[in-house]
């Protein structure tokens, strides 16, 4: 990460109570979705990356708040729950980005076993205190794949905190997909979340 320059004083959210809000967005994911379904990937996976890749692509949403000095972060790794369906538990996963590998293809192999270490206990999961996640280079991610919704609020731990959070949910028959991003208004308006959206989409929309 690196300081920049930028001035917390004279910006109008720093004094809110809470300088948080959220944004969703249908997303169309037909492309992917019949990729996946015909090479038998996994849509979960591959949809993290994209989402990711994405993400990464805003430099506003790759800035945090540390020691009252702006820095802005190279890359955001994932982090994100997993479950294991047969017993009902959550464990969090932090993957490492798609561009630290030669394909997404070998990403998504990694990611998928190192879910399933985290899950059979081979591997321990990720664990950060909530109030300590701004000092990680990382963005959360959760899927609810069984609700279509058109809107979503987050839990706020603390009104400052400027960590991305991104979830997006069911299929529809139209092979759309809502996605929903959290941020700080400190550094994200609404031309960077225009741009996340854009990003998204083109990203969805690649030939692998």
């Amino acid at each position: 990460m690196r300081e920049i320059e930028f001035n917390l004083d004279e910006n109008p959210f720093i004094n809110f109570l809470s300088a948080r809000y959220t944004m969703s967005a249908r997303i169309d994911v037909e492309k992917l979705w019949k990729w996946c379904h015909e090479n038998d990937k996994s849509f979960f996976v591959m949809s993290l990356g994209c989402l990711m890749n994405a993400l990464n692509r805003v430099p506003h949403l790759k800035r945090r708040i540390i020691d009252d000095k702006v820095y802005e972060f190279d890359y955001l790794e994932g982090l994100s729950p997993i479950m294991d369906e047969g017993s009902d538990s959550y464990k969090e996963i932090r993957v490492k980005t798609p561009q630290c590998f030669d394909d997404i293809l070998d990403w998504h192999d990694y990611v998928k076993t190192l879910s399933n270490d985290i899950l059979t206990g081979k591997t321990e999961g990720f664990f950060c205190e909530m109030e300590k996640r701004d000092l990680e280079n990382i963005a959360n991610f959760s899927c609810i794949p069984w609700v279509d919704f058109d809107m979503l609020t987050n839990c706020i731990v603390d009104g400052k905190a400027i960590q991305p959070l991104v979830t997006w949910g069911k299929v529809s028959e139209d092979y759309e997909m809502s996605v929903s991003i959290t941020v700080s208004h400190i550094f994200v308006n609404g031309r960077e979340l225009g741009y996340f959206y854009e990003y998204a989409q083109e990203e969805f929309d690649k030939d692998f």
